[in-house]
């Protein structure tokens, strides 16, 4: 897309990747992401955060849309994660004279990642920098989701400009603004963001949201996923509320099966969740993707898990899965645990043993040896009633 003047001296310049596979080299992108970046111009301009390398020169087209990009006073980078910082080492070759402003703590990532000592300043939290018609004060939000993250607040026009927080997957199709499309069906792709992205850092997610609360904020330009003008404060309460795992009132079921018994357990437990007036969402960890499955996991209260035995242990989709939401730091989970096996159990044990270790809620357990018996499946329909209540009576 060519460039957006979202507000007045504010222009949007970022692009739609369609092409990535993997962010970060891990999560799947199969409706992209966008790379959002802001010039706002007064007397002085400044271009905050930047793109991924490959998209440089469209980020430098658009930029020339509004001014030659070697009339740039200021390189604003919140963000040093190359896929906000990547165009930098182009962009001060066009524009050398631009100053580069970060906080502190990302100025030896600025030396060792691109090799950029000079024109660079360490601005300090609450610091402002009048561009002459345009006022830019800086907060630093340590952790949202590296060390050295920061926001910058637009005073003029109310814009902020918070990085990655309020950011989501999936790129602009033609739009830039939470009023041009249906929020709910990029709900899942921002939520798909928050838990693999940003969800292990909850606390200070929570700690931003409270220090930026004070700001008179018209627009949130985050550096992925939609702009909110509309309704700004929708994004932050979405937020606020996955970083405290409340999740809803419904269950997640995840299973493995190796030969379609545990699969079968997983229906009669799903078949208890729903009789208890509880909804359900079934995924088998063996052909989900696990950045879904924690998204699923991060959405609902209750969390039901099968697994039959593997080597003893707990089959490994499933284990991969249970060490990704630990390294997550998924908590305040209702949790059910069933599974099979052929001639020694072991899988039920060690799902109650790292449920417990993360410190969900147990609340019943199933296991079963071989195919399950009609018995075996009144036991799993059992376990699923017993999760949705506690579901739906917190």
């Amino acid at each position: 897309m060519p460039h957006i003047e979202l507000r007045p001296g504010i222009h949007w310049v970022g692009v739609n990747d369609r092409v990535t596979d993997l962010f970060e080299g891990l999560w799947p992108l199969p409706s992209g992401v966008s790379y959002n970046a802001y010039l706002v111009v007064g007397k002085k301009a400044a271009l905050i955060d930047g793109v991924k390398a490959p998209f440089a020169e469209e980020l430098l087209e658009n930029i020339s849309q509004v001014l030659d990009p070697a009339e740039l006073d200021y390189l604003v980078v919140n963000h040093m994660e190359p896929d906000h910082s990547g165009a930098l080492p182009l962009l001060r070759r066009l524009a050398p004279k631009a100053e580069v402003l970060a906080t502190p703590a990302a100025l030896p990532m600025l030396a060792r990642f691109y090799g950029i000592t000079a024109g660079v300043r360490g601005v300090e939290d609450g610091e402002t920098l009048d561009l002459g018609g345009k006022v830019l004060k800086f907060f630093h939000i340590p952790f949202v989701h590296w060390p050295e993250t920061m926001a910058t607040y637009e005073e003029t026009e109310r814009v902020l400009f918070p990085c990655d927080a309020f950011g989501g997957f999936r790129a602009l199709d033609g739009v830039l603004y939470d009023d041009q499309v249906d929020v709910r069906e990029y709900e899942d792709e921002i939520l798909r963001y928050f838990s693999n992205i940003v969800g292990m850092h909850t606390r200070p997610v929570l700690k931003a949201i409270d220090k930026l609360a004070g700001l008179p904020i018209e627009v949130i330009a985050p550096s992925h996923g939609l702009i909110w003008r509309k309704d700004p404060g929708h994004i932050v309460e979405l937020y606020s509320r996955w970083a405290r795992m409340e999740g809803r009132p419904e269950a997640t079921l995840i299973y493995g099966s190796m030969y379609g018994h545990t699969r079968l357990m997983a229906e009669a437990v799903a078949r208890g969740v729903r009789a208890a007036g509880a909804a359900v969402r079934v995924l088998d960890a063996s052909r989900v993707h696990v950045s879904y499955l924690i998204r699923e996991a991060w959405k609902r209260k209750g969390l039901i898990i099968g697994a039959p035995t593997y080597d003893g242990g707990i089959f490994p989709p499933l284990e991969r899965l249970l060490r990704m939401l630990e390294r997550k730091r998924l908590k305040g989970r209702v949790v059910g645990v069933f599974g099979s096996y052929a001639w020694h159990g072991g899988a039920v044990r060690k799902l109650v043993e790292q449920a417990e270790k993360l410190g969900w809620q147990v609340v019943g357990e199933a296991g079963f040896q071989g195919a399950p018996t009609p018995e075996d499946l009144a036991a799993g329909e059992a376990l699923g009633r017993e999760v949705a209540r506690h579901v739906r009576e917190g």
